[in-house]
């Protein structure tokens, strides 16, 4: 006998109830989150349009930072769903480092709730952040992937693995200033073939100084794709 999509989800969810992974209480709406842990979650309300970089107050509609007036960023827009405050740390570090793939998809249902909220046009394609395939080997899985499955399920957006790659093995960027990330992260990535995309948007689990994700900008456009944006969990303040 097969069961249906709503009759395979009534039994996971009597199996395995979903569970707080914050608090440990009932989780609400079908998620791995308690309805007071929801509403204490550091939302990216105000931020920059071009950067996510997260303001106390909201900036006048259509003004950028002073970062991205003075230099510009290689995609069109940045949303960052969450400001990298507490418990955000706790929740990527699970997803990043420990493989609890239950907290990435937490993360990607909570990007892909904020994703809703943006204006046309939508992405043709989400383009996570590709991993070196040594530490992909040593890590076993790549934790932006998973994110991006979940969001791409629930947005109805298919995930792209194939048409940028990590070809340089860089030291981790944690630690590193600016200019020294820009440096660190230069000639990393490798367009596989021609993008067959217009529409893009990268996917990362947190975007510090943008580096990372401008060094695949600037790669996706290279590879014909017309329009990059970034989408990620969240956003160092």
């Amino acid at each position: 006998m097969t069961l249906s999509h709503l009759e395979t989800g009534w039994l996971m969810d009597t199996l395995f109830p979903p569970t707080c992974l914050l608090c440990g209480a009932p989780g609400a709406h079908g998620r791995d989150l308690c309805a007071g842990c929801a509403a204490e979650l550091p939302h990216n309300r105000h931020a920059c349009p071009g950067c996510a970089l997260p303001f106390d107050t909201p900036l006048p509609a259509g003004t950028l930072c002073g970062a991205c007036q003075r230099r510009p960023p290689p995609f069109v827009r940045a949303l960052a769903a969450l400001r990298y405050e507490t418990p955000i740390p706790t929740l990527v570090g699970a997803a990043k480092f420990r493989g609890r793939l239950n907290h990435a998809r937490l993360l990607g249902q909570l990007l892909a709730d904020a994703a809703l909220g943006l204006p046309a046009p939508w992405p043709e394609v989400l383009v996570p952040v590709p991993l070196h395939p040594a530490r992909l080997a040593g890590r076993g899985y790549n934790q932006s992937l998973e994110i991006a499955r979940v969001v791409g399920r629930a947005l109805e957006l298919p995930v792209d693995t194939a048409c940028c790659g990590r070809v340089l093995a860089t030291p981790p960027q944690a630690g590193l200033d600016e200019p020294a990330r820009r440096r660190n992260i230069r000639g990393a990535f490798a367009a596989q073939t021609p993008c067959p995309w217009q529409r893009v948007a990268i996917l990362d689990d947190v975007v510090t100084t943008g580096s990372t994700v401008s060094e695949l900008a600037r790669v996706l456009r290279r590879a014909g794709a017309r329009r990059v944006e970034v989408w990620a969990v969240a956003r160092t303040p």
